[in-house]
């Protein structure tokens, strides 16, 4: 299946940012993911955690209105993308309290596609199988495409446009591949999904 055998049949595509930094390149990095989507017509928002009075998750129901809000946003998407930098080896803090606010009703059965964001040379590969195994954990579909930024500041000007063309162009192929194979899954073309997803190369490394 190509790109433009995706139909104007919009599938809703929902990234959510694990970063409470004003000009955060993991932003910079989950709005280009969703450039991708749209090439694909998918509706696309951004969850951006600063916008989201979140408290600790404590298995307590008795929550603000913002809780309530997030988890409607992201029920209401067919594919996820999630975007974090990497600190001290693992994604971040905010970024887990929003999983564990959530669960199966949000995320089961969905396409969720990964990208981490690290200011050192090593990458963002401990956050993105990190991600990798909550998300297995709440059941969803996680692309084997992934992608993990090493020193983010030399990759990205002020207004959020990346300085590598294949870069960008890395981080849009994860916005249309979720909404591909979003949309393959709930158009009940198993057959073809699965044909395609098998296809799919593992990553090498820090990719």
């Amino acid at each position: 299946m190509s790109n433009k055998d995706i139909t104007p049949k919009s599938e809703k595509i929902v990234a959510i940012c694990g970063s409470l930094r004003q000009k955060s390149f993991t932003r910079f990095a989950l709005n280009i993911a969703l450039k991708g989507a749209e090439e694909l017509k998918a509706q696309t928002y951004l969850v951006d955690l600063r916008d989201y009075n979140l408290p600790f998750y404590d298995e307590n129901e008795d929550y603000p209105e913002d809780v309530f809000r997030l988890r409607r946003n992201v029920s209401e998407a067919q594919g996820i993308i999630l975007g974090s930098p990497e600190f001290h080896g693992g994604y971040t803090g905010i970024l887990k309290n929003a999983l564990d606010l959530m669960g199966f009703r949000e995320f089961q059965s969905k396409i969720v596609g990964l990208i981490g964001i690290a200011g050192g040379a090593a990458g963002a590969i401990n956050t993105v199988n990190g991600l990798r195994i909550v998300c297995r954990n709440l059941r969803s579909w996680v692309l084997p495409l992934q992608v993990s930024i090493p020193n983010a500041k030399n990759e990205f000007d002020d207004q959020g446009h990346p300085f590598n063309s294949n870069l960008e162009e890395r981080l849009k192929e994860v916005g249309r591949q979720v909404t591909k194979f979003s949309f393959l899954h709930n158009s009940e073309q198993i057959k073809e999904f699965l044909q395609l997803w098998e296809q799919e190369p593992q990553n090498s490394g820090g990719e």
